[in-house]
């Protein structure tokens, strides 16, 4: 075969045209039209609608990771189903009762021992009480001094009471006062009788003394001065009866003022009244001073009551504070509490559980519910309990809040400060079935989920269109402290942009680079379609792991 090949046979040869050639006929611009023309306007086309969907790969894209959303099937269980377990010891419930002294002194002896069983009234230990008796002696005998005084008191008050009533004295003074009344009227009443006799006898001196001195040579001398002497006698008792009438009038007013003033006296009783009112307050006094003495004995029997500590409610002794010997405050201010308390009760009926509940599963606990007490030290080893409430104690090294648990039916056995196991049982659901249901539950990255004014959002990528999109949700309750679940918004295949969202907006172009490590699926859930069935969890609830 011959390898040289002259293609110059295949060539047609036309005529070229010249300026001077005849024009193309219809035919030939039809041909030139369906040959071309056409063809170059659908290829024209076709590119144009190619460059029109490849618009966007022109632009520049974001390049983003991407999480998928995690699925569990969720579990809805009934009343009874264990939740989680938590440590805790048995207390007291509320709090033991403290036996303290109430008076100051010096325990003696102690009557009971640790664990004992006691009833109200008991006697639970002594104090040295010699100091307590003397105070009661001295206290007795203030009383009977007290008692002499208010005797002595309520005399004086009845000699008052009786000089009110029959004011003899009064009556006394006013008696005399009228008798000498009448004596100076009297005597002031004979007194012109009297005037009238000495001078009578001073006229009879008065002659006999003239007689005498007219025969003066046949008298004596003698006999002349005894007449001169009567008569000056009678001078003088005229002249002491005209001076003794101004006198004796004088002394008959002052009589009578002083009468008159005896008997207002005795109507108004003044100084009666007064005396009267001043034993009426002594007995008053004394009454009072009794009455304090009588307290101050009973202070003092009190006292001495007081050195035997006696129980103040039944129950079991937990333990013995103080010692013999040990000097107690009682109820004197200022002083610590322990510096008087003796011992410590409880009652054995009464117990509860002082649980440390981590964190992260303080949520799932409510009042009222069920919990199972586990303990090798009580025949059988489970007890019943039930939730009391939440303490305001956390442990910031243990990362727990300390919750109470009553005990019930406590059994003999069961001491405070035991340790025990205590499992948190699931409350009653109203709205569980008598069978267990499922329901799927989606969780997401607690952090790729924004607030903003328009609500909770999260960005997914929408790989199909090679963009992302704003998606708001509504929340449910949170898984752990990195996971919470999604109730509304999203669907199990959808992806959600883990970086990259800053300053991200909606519709913009994006390009996946890959998943974020923030797609591992907590203890207990699946992703996408390998979904897997875990005990559903309540709001703040751990994971199975957990527990």
């Amino acid at each position: 075969m011959n390898a040289n090949v002259d293609l110059s046979q295949l060539a047609v040869r036309r005529e070229s045209g010249t300026s001077g050639s005849p024009p193309r006929s219809p035919a030939r611009r039809r041909q030139l039209l369906t040959r071309y023309v056409v063809p170059g306007a659908v290829l024209l086309g076709f590119l144009g609608i190619l460059a029109w969907s490849a618009r966007g790969s022109l632009l520049p894209a974001r390049a983003v990771t991407v999480t998928p959303v995690l699925t569990s099937r969720a579990e809805i269980q009934q009343a009874g189903t264990p939740l989680f377990q938590a440590a805790g010891w048995v207390e007291p419930r509320p709090v033991p009762s403290l036996v303290t002294a109430l008076a100051e002194g010096v325990v003696e002896q102690l009557l009971v021992v640790e664990g004992q069983e006691v009833k109200a009234g008991d006697a639970l230990a002594r104090l040295l009480d010699t100091d307590a008796r003397l105070i009661l002696c001295t206290a007795e005998a203030d009383l009977r001094l007290r008692e002499a005084e208010l005797a002595s008191a309520r005399a004086n008050l009845k000699a008052a009471q009786t000089r009110v009533a029959d004011p003899v004295q009064l009556q006394a003074a006013h008696a005399d006062a009228n008798a000498l009344l009448a004596k100076a009227e009297a005597e002031l009443a004979n007194l012109p009788y009297q005037l009238r006799v000495t001078e009578a006898r001073q006229r009879l001196a008065k002659q006999d003394l003239d007689g005498k001195t007219a025969v003066v040579h046949a008298v004596a001398g003698h006999v002349i001065n005894q007449a001169q002497s009567e008569m000056d006698v009678a001078t003088a008792l005229v002249e002491e009866f005209k001076a003794r009438k101004a006198s004796l009038e004088q002394q008959a007013e002052a009589l009578r003022n002083k009468r008159d003033v005896l008997r207002r006296q005795l109507e108004l009783k003044t100084e009666e009244l007064r005396q009267l009112g001043e034993t009426e307050a002594n007995v008053q006094a004394a009454e009072a001073r009794l009455s304090h003495a009588r307290t101050g004995v009973d202070v003092a029997r009190l006292r001495l009551e007081r050195m035997t500590i006696r129980a103040p409610q039944g129950g079991r002794v937990l333990s013995l504070v103080a010692r013999p010997g040990t000097r107690v405050v009682g109820l004197t201010s200022g002083t610590m509490q322990d510096s008087s308390t003796i011992i410590t009760l409880y009652d054995p009926q009464s117990l509860q559980v002082r649980a440390d509940v981590p964190f992260d599963q303080v949520t799932r606990v409510l009042p009222g519910q069920p919990a199972r007490i586990e303990t090798d030290a009580v025949p059988g080893g489970v007890l019943e309990g039930e939730v009391l409430f939440k303490t305001a104690q956390a442990d910031m090294q243990k990362n727990t809040l300390q919750v109470k648990v009553a005990v019930k039916s406590p059994p003999a056995d069961l001491k405070p400060d035991m340790l025990v196991r205590l499992t948190f049982l699931a409350p009653p659901n109203p709205a569980a079935k008598a069978e267990k249901t499922e329901h799927l539950r989606m969780l997401v990255p607690r952090q790729l989920v924004e607030n903003g004014e328009g609500g909770t959002r999260v960005w997914l990528a929408d790989q199909a269109a090679g963009v992302a999109r704003s998606r708001t949700v509504k929340l449910g309750q949170a898984s752990s402290g990195d996971w919470i679940e999604v109730v509304e918004g999203l669907a199990e295949t959808d992806k959600l942009i883990a970086s990259g969202r800053e300053g991200l907006q909606d519709g913009a172009r994006i390009t996946v680079t890959g998943e974020d490590a923030t797609g591992v699926a907590p203890a207990g859930a699946g992703s996408g379609a390998g979904t897997k069935k875990v005990k559903r969890m309540l709001p703040g609830e751990a994971s199975p792991k957990a527990k």
